[in-house]
């Protein structure tokens, strides 16, 4: 189990490894179906194991994973909740713009420093999201149309570009500005996001696939694990509610920040 595979486009990882690495984006796809923030499980995990020896190698593979979950999470909202795509798309193409530009500086940042970015933002989110256990319960647009645009495509130029640079709490973040900012329902924020989010997911991708970057083997197997986990992490909110994911969020957040903090420290 820690004889590392040698197997093309696994970035010689072992067979554990494997296997956490594919429940971790189980999980993942789990929670952003509901909430968003599936990276702050897939990727810090991907951190701890290093595939391919490089932090780079990380954030540009979990990017292959993350953009098909969040592709059929964003199908299954169009099919049920009424999207807004006059504003969603040029939100969406102005955060995959963004999320270009924070994947080329994230190619030029030491592995540990992308560590503890992460380790902040999973501490920041995770605290923000405990704090607040209810939002968007109302539906209620804060701007006229126009400059419901403009806070929309600020929101998504900001976040897009940090999905680029790091990604985790990318889905939560979205949802946060739609609600706390713009005035979205958690529903329709959902919706809305899991649109953005597949475009700062591939517009990353179209910086790291050319660098090199990805591994593709290990993207594709974590990638069809994403989209169980979003399918089935639908199933779980419908039948037992979002609490019961939000509870199991936190405890896998809680454990992951301990993990990286490990890690820090025994790296010196």
């Amino acid at each position: 189990m820690n004889t590392p595979l040698d197997w093309a486009g696994f970035g010689a990882v072992t067979p554990l490894a494997l296997a956490v690495l594919c429940v971790a984006a189980f999980v993942a796809g789990a929670v952003d179906a509901i909430v968003g923030g599936g990276g702050l499980v897939q990727l810090p995990a991907m951190l701890l194991f290093s595939p391919g020896g490089a932090a780079v190698h990380s954030l540009a593979t979990n990017k292959v994973a993350s953009v098909f979950g969040t592709a059929s999470a964003a199908v299954g909202y169009a099919r049920r909740v009424r999207i807004d795509w006059a504003h969603a798309l040029p939100m969406a193409l102005i955060a995959l713009c963004g999320a270009l530009g924070g994947a080329r500086l994230a190619a030029a940042l030491p592995s540990k420093i992308l560590t503890i970015v992460v380790l902040v933002a999973l501490i920041a989110v995770g605290l923000y999201i405990w704090r607040r256990p209810e939002l968007g319960v109302v539906h209620a647009p804060r701007f006229a149309r126009h400059h419901q645009l403009l806070a929309m495509c600020a929101g998504g130029l900001l976040i897009g570009f940090w999905d680029g640079l790091a990604g985790p709490g990318t889905g939560s973040f979205l949802v946060f500005w739609l609600v706390a900012v713009v005035g979205f329902g958690f529903l329709d924020a959902s919706a809305t996001s899991k649109i953005v989010n597949t475009a700062t997911n591939f517009g990353a991708l179209l910086f790291f696939v050319p660098a090199g970057v990805v591994l593709v083997g290990l993207g594709v197997v974590m990638a069809l694990c994403n989209v169980a986990g979003s399918l089935i992490g639908a199933r779980l909110a419908i039948r037992k509610g979002t609490g019961f994911v939000r509870t199991v969020f936190l405890v896998v957040v809680c454990a992951l920040i301990l993990s990286l903090v490990w890690k820090i420290v025994r790296a010196g």
